[in-house]
């Protein structure tokens, strides 16, 4: 029997996701899957990421073992990928997506955001949340936050913090649901790029590529397509706080987006809807209405920050 070897880094959500793509890569297409686990650079490094080289950290190594044949396909976490990808690879299947919402877990259960107190530490490793908190409630302080679901969890005790903002779509995979008190509203704290969503990744032209795109969920890959058509019209990377929300409307698809300065002011805002055969136009769209109003100085900004 054919075996598949599935790319996947080591931590306990990417490879719950991995097991799962694999069970469905069995179920499907009646082959056996064998995990090749990669610890990447994003994984090693305990700094900030947007200092060392931001989001494409966490896939650098999973697609060299895909370029030099360790491995046949990848499964990756899609707000993970960034906006390019080597010419010699494609996403081939995005699987039906799982909550996209950021959680709020709080010290003790129960709490929301709103019912933070004053000066309450809220760790994040993202600039995505943090800029978004900050633009929330300005009054809270933000705490950078690395690690694993489970060793962010832990820090909420052993740091005094309280509250987390992880991803509702990870604590349900790893079993955690019950861990999350609070599922922030899209309106409130609009998610990454492809939250929820997970990617397969595989060499371009071959077979088990080709039939890897049967693991493909319908609705999802026009998400998907529609939200990093604004990732890539803005060649935004993880020191940029990005967010975008692709969800069925009536004319097919409704695609929200948002940038924000790190500090949380300004918060720029962009809305459009467009019909299914429309979603990477719609995401360029999107983006260009971003750049227009004020995006295009604010993405120089931050480049220039990060240099």
């Amino acid at each position: 029997m054919t075996i598949v070897r599935i790319a996947t880094r080591t931590s306990d959500l990417a490879l719950a996701q991995a097991r799962m793509m694999a069970g469905e890569l069995e179920r499907v297409l009646g082959v056996a899957t064998e995990l090749v686990p990669l610890k990447t650079t994003g994984d090693r490094l305990q700094g900030p990421l947007t200092k060392v080289g931001g989001k494409g950290l966490f896939v650098k190594e999973i697609e060299e073992a895909l370029l030099d044949r360790r491995a046949d396909l990848a499964v990756h976490s899609g707000k993970d990928l960034p906006a390019a990808l080597p010419d010699a690879l494609e996403l081939v299947a995005f699987p039906e997506r799982a909550d996209p919402r950021d959680a709020l877990v709080t010290r003790p259960s129960g709490g929301t955001l709103a019912e933070l107190h004053r000066g309450a530490r809220v760790g994040t490793g993202s600039v995505r949340r943090t800029a978004l908190l900050r633009a929330l409630r300005p009054d809270l302080e933000v705490v950078p936050l690395r690690g694993n679901v489970p060793t962010r969890l832990r820090k909420l005790e052993s740091e005094g913090l309280d509250a987390v903002v992880l991803a509702c779509a990870g604590l349900e995979r790893l079993g955690l649901a019950d861990r999350i008190d609070e599922r922030l509203a899209p309106e409130a704290m609009l998610p990454a790029v492809a939250q929820g969503i997970l990617a397969i990744e595989g060499r371009r032209g071959d077979a088990i590529a080709e039939d890897a795109r049967a693991l493909g969920h319908a609705a999802t890959s026009l998400q998907a397509i529609a939200e990093r058509g604004v990732l890539e019209r803005l060649g935004a990377d993880c020191n940029v706080p990005l967010a975008a929300l692709a969800e069925p409307a009536e004319e097919g698809l409704r695609l929200r987006a948002c940038l924000a300065d790190p500090s949380g002011a300004p918060v720029l805002r962009a809305e459009a809807s467009a019909g299914p055969e429309e979603a990477a136009e719609l995401g360029r769209r999107v983006a260009e209405t971003l750049l227009a109003s004020g995006g295009e100085a604010l993405l120089a900004a931050l480049r220039e920050a990060g240099t």
